[in-house]
């Protein structure tokens, strides 16, 4: 049957109004609306892609499940920045084309159909819903997936999306949450799909401090205390695209489930969804690039901290969020596009709830130039 119809109001040319009156305002548009990061990839990444430029995984074809290496450093990462033994675990990694892909492909991936029920946020990153829809399967929307009872007794539930630190509110789960998540899951046979792609980016007691370590990060899935110590029924994505400013490069993983990630790579190989073999070479530099990653989360801490205070001189009630990239803010008017329409004025875009599930709330995101931000916040503090 291929893939099904899906419906979304994820539909960026919605802003291209908006857009219009930005770029007509005083002193041009400042975007900060699409979390697309603009800082320099680390001079670890592009050296790694250089030199593998000529490798055997370059001209030959390269490995769906990755390289030694690379699936090493995969292992080595979630040691040094999840407090994760995937080993121990007996968990194995599979790299996806970004993370968008995997989330979009995963629940066709897991073979969910038409009488299938995929559990998520309300207010999430619209590509769960999409990737469910593709999937043929059906969605359900719970205010909190870590109220199980909202889900735990629903026929048919094969999946739970969890997404901590959350796109687009920040909101970030404790362990004991996502335990009980994993627990109700299997009891009941279903599959927890974790996305972590903001793992390290957390600000719960930051103290812009170059002391702040984004290697004290949120709790993962698959640590050993959440998941019991077993990675059966959990599946966890990551992407670089924000640690290490590798959006284009396209460089994420799936990891979880020893025989859920086999059946994955699988179906990955037949249709080629694989990493080309000078990227694999530079995602393994990514990750083992941890100082890179602590100069980035020093840089998003100071942006979201001048983004926060502009916001709050505009009228709008935001504190720091605990984590993620974004600052998540009810609209003044109650309503996201009237919002948009006069901050447009101004010549700031943000990003309409609506896309998010919420129409009566705004995303501003932090990943703008540190001159891009500075701009909105005068703007905002007139």
């Amino acid at each position: 049957m291929g893939f099904h119809e899906f419906s979304s109001p994820y539909d960026w040319s919605r802003i291209a109004a908006y857009k219009r009156t930005a770029k007509a305002a005083f002193g041009g548009m400042i975007d900060l609306s699409v979390g697309s990061p603009v800082d320099p990839v680390p001079d670890s990444v592009r050296k790694a892609l250089a030199v593998a430029a000529n490798d055997p995984n370059a001209y030959g074809y390269p490995a769906t499940a990755g390289t030694a290496d690379l699936r090493a450093a995969i292992a080595e990462w979630f040691s040094a920045a999840r407090n994760v033994d995937l080993q121990a675990i007996h968990a194995d990694v599979v790299p996806t084309v970004g993370s968008k892909e995997g989330v979009a492909l995963m629940a066709s991936l897991l073979h969910f159909g038409e009488d299938d029920v995929v559990v998520q946020p309300k207010v999430s990153y619209p590509t769960y819903e999409i990737g469910t829809q593709l999937a043929g399967a059906q969605v359900l929307k719970v205010d909190d997936v870590a109220d199980v009872a909202s889900w735990r007794n629903v026929p048919g539930v094969k999946a739970v999306w969890v997404n901590s630190p959350c796109n687009p509110t920040g909101e970030v789960y404790s362990a004991e949450r996502m335990a009980g998540i994993v627990a109700a899951a299997r009891e009941i046979g279903a599959v927890v799909l974790s996305d972590e792609c903001y793992a390290l980016m957390q600000w719960r007691g930051a103290t812009n401090s170059a002391d702040d370590d984004p290697l004290q990060s949120t709790p993962c899935a698959l640590r050993s205390d959440v998941c019991a110590g077993s990675a059966e029924g959990v599946l966890v994505l990551y992407s670089l695209s924000k640690q290490s400013n590798m959006a284009g490069y396209r460089t994420a993983f799936i990891a979880g489930d020893e025989s859920l990630i086999a059946s994955m790579s699988a179906y990955r190989k037949q249709i080629g969804q694989i990493i080309p073999g000078p990227v694999q070479a530079a995602m393994a530099a990514g990750l083992r690039d941890l100082e890179s990653v602590k100069v980035q989360h020093a840089r998003y801490r100071e942006r979201l901290g001048v983004l926060v205070s502009a916001l709050r001189a505009y009228g709008y009630c935001t504190d720091m969020p605990d984590g993620a990239l974004y600052v998540w803010v009810r609209a003044k008017s109650g309503d996201c596009w009237t919002d948009m329409e006069q901050l447009a004025k101004i010549g700031i875009i943000a990003s309409p709830g609506e896309f998010y599930g919420a129409p009566e709330c705004l995303r501003f995101s932090a990943t703008a130039s540190d001159e891009a931000i500075a701009s909105a916040a005068e703007r905002l503090v007139r």
